[in-house]
């Protein structure tokens, strides 16, 4: 969404003098500075009565609703139901359109389309008479549209003057009024960013999978004069009405402290602005980056990452809570276990990831009566000699929880166990492939944010398809399928979105559809599992496959036919909801269910803390 001030269109002269003192480097005459400001403050005015449901002089924003009942202040704010982007939503039966300028003022023969409910491929927005200043009046006021109908009694009746209304009017008309930064008529730019931390091998294949989604992706992407030769699908709207963009890639490979990235970020951005930035990946810190995406209002899409932005900001989505979710999960487990002057001991590197999840944990069990304490590994001690002493201080009733890394856990392997009680995180062990040896997987369990192995296969059907047509190794699992659930997920929002690319609109419907889109999919991969049978067995029908058809085909032998998918990733469940950006919440407590082997036994239902 641009919400940036435009010079404002009272009259010829006042855009000309605009118009020539920049080209001159002049300052506005007085009578027009005085103009612009004016129409500033009003658009400013106009943002908080639909942003927050203040009035210009302080006051509360009122109106009622259903015909008597009261709303003021934030509750009535027009943003609670029109949303920040002005395209609206759909809520339960209710639709709610879209009032941004670009749809409410636009002649029909300039018809504004946007796609209102995932639920329903072809419900769109419906067609009205262009309003003019007097009908909004009349539609904010008294409820009437501009063909003279009464709309929605959900929608409030506001008491404006003439003055609020028009403050009201001037935000409308300039609210989504152009494409986001990053967009232009045939081309969208990503970036995506990796943080110097990361292992090159992970690097190496991540930058592969994201170069190979967008080359087959503008591969099929046609202008609508040949739509009939596309090679993938698209939604009967955006194919005629030609939306589809090409897309672009910006790798953005920081450097140095984290101290600096949030200036290299900005020197990117500044050099070439994108739309959002997507995926992404760091084995430390992201908080550089989750606070660039803050301050420029740029989407983060599901980057791959242990540890979450700790600040608030509605342009992150993130695919969990990472070890904090883990964290609190175990505490709750523990809990349920009941008993008293219980000690948990959290043993862990002075890292990023290994101090957000012990704080967190520490503060998940502040209330329960289990004592919490840390030890954290010396850093010039070799990794068996630091865990020595770490597990020498260890009694045999204590509850373990090692926040550690593959590297780390492997230097385990020389030590015996000591407590009865070990626990490790699968998002920092690397979930199932956790390199335990059969003495430590006995006394262990995992805190495992992941789906079961048993249970999550069919899920990553297609994506384990697509590697091995694309001749990309399964490198890490957890994070190769989320760079593919982000670049499918927003293929699939982006083409909801038709022609409306605003920041603010994409993160809309990203909470509107996950839930949705994921139950969609899940039951077409069902349905293409029974269909296609054994590999192979569609080639030989029909010849050589689509790009589209190629993501359907099983990798090995004879599918499962008889069980469905239950979603699209690794996680048991993805959700979105208003204002959320955590799209799985839950956990399992796991065991290992033989001496070698990834193949895992649930001790716990799956815990939502």
């Amino acid at each position: 969404m641009s919400n940036s001030y435009k010079p404002p269109e009272n009259s010829l002269s006042l855009r000309a003098c605009w118009l020539l003192a920049l080209l001159l480097g002049c300052a506005l005459p007085a009578s027009a500075q005085m103009l612009v400001q004016a129409d500033a403050d009003e658009v400013q005015a106009g943002r908080r009565i639909y942003i927050e449901g203040v009035l210009p002089a302080g006051a509360e924003l009122t109106g009622t609703r259903f015909g008597r009942i009261p709303v003021a202040g934030s509750a009535a704010a027009c943003v609670n139901c029109h949303r920040p982007s002005g395209m609206g939503q759909v809520e339960a039966e209710v639709l709610i359109p879209p009032i941004s300028g670009n749809f409410l003022f636009a002649t029909r023969r300039d018809k504004r389309l946007a796609t209102m409910d995932p639920h329903v491929s072809k419900l769109f927005n419906q067609a009205h008479d262009p309003y003019t200043e007097v009908t909004l009046a009349a539609a904010i006021r008294d409820g009437v549209n501009s063909q003279g109908r009464t709309m929605s009694a959900a929608m409030p009746h506001f008491q404006l003057d003439d003055a609020q209304l028009k403050a009201v009017t001037a935000y409308l008309k300039q609210l989504s009024a152009e494409w986001s930064p990053g967009v232009t008529q045939n081309q969208i730019r990503f970036a995506t960013v990796i943080t110097p931390d990361v292992d090159p091998l992970r690097r190496k294949v991540m930058i592969d999978m994201m170069r190979t989604i967008f080359r087959q992706k503008n591969g099929s992407t046609l202008p609508a004069s040949q739509s009939h030769t596309r090679h993938h699908m698209t939604t009967a709207a955006e194919l005629i009405l030609g939306t589809e963009r090409r897309w672009s890639l910006d790798i953005w490979e920081l450097q140095g402290a984290p101290e600096t990235w949030g200036q290299q970020l900005s020197a990117l951005y500044r050099a070439q602005p994108v739309f959002a930035l997507v995926s992404g990946l760091s084995s430390s810190t992201w908080q550089p980056v989750h606070d660039f995406c803050r301050n420029e209002r740029v989407p983060c899409w599901f980057p791959s990452v242990d540890v979450p932005g700790r600040t608030t900001s509605p342009y992150a989505f993130y695919f969990s809570d990472g070890v904090s979710l883990e964290a609190a999960a175990l505490a709750r487990h523990l809990v349920s276990q009941g008993g008293t002057r219980r000690h948990l001991v959290q043993i862990r590197r002075d890292d990023h990831a290994g101090r957000t999840a012990a704080q967190a944990m520490t503060q998940a069990l502040s209330a329960s009566g289990i004592a919490a304490t840390e030890m954290v590994l010396p850093s010039g001690l070799a990794a068996v000699d630091a865990l020595r002493q770490a597990l020498g201080r260890i009694k045999p009733d204590d509850i373990v929880m090692f926040w550690l890394r593959p590297d780390d856990i492997r230097a385990l392997g020389e030590l015996p166990p000591v407590s009865r009680n070990n626990y490790f995180s699968a998002q920092l062990g690397k979930g199932d492939r956790t390199p335990l040896n059969a003495a430590w997987r006995a006394r262990s369990h995992l805190v495992y944010p992941y789906e079961l192995p048993q249970n999550r296969t069919k899920n990553l059907n297609y994506f384990q398809a697509w590697l091995n047509l694309s001749k990309i190794p399964l490198v890490d699992e957890a994070m190769q399928s989320e760079v593919f659930f982000a670049m499918n997920f927003m293929t699939d929002t982006l083409s909801e979105m038709l022609d409306n690319l605003y920041r603010d609109y994409l993160l809309e419907r990203a909470e509107t559809m996950l839930s949705v889109r994921e139950g969609i999919k899940s039951e077409q991969e069902t349905r293409d599992r029974l269909f296609l049978g054994r590999e192979g067995d569609l080639v030989r029908k029909r010849g050589p496959l689509t790009i589209d058809e190629s993501l359907r085909i099983p990798i090995t032998g004879q599918q499962d036919n008889s069980s469905k998918s239950l979603g699209t990733t690794l996680y048991p469940h993805l959700g979105l909801g208003p204002e959320q950006r955590l799209a799985s919440k839950a956990a399992y407590i796991v065991r290992f269910a033989d001496d070698s082997g990834p193949r895992l036994t649930a001790v716990s239902d799956l815990i939502v803390p």
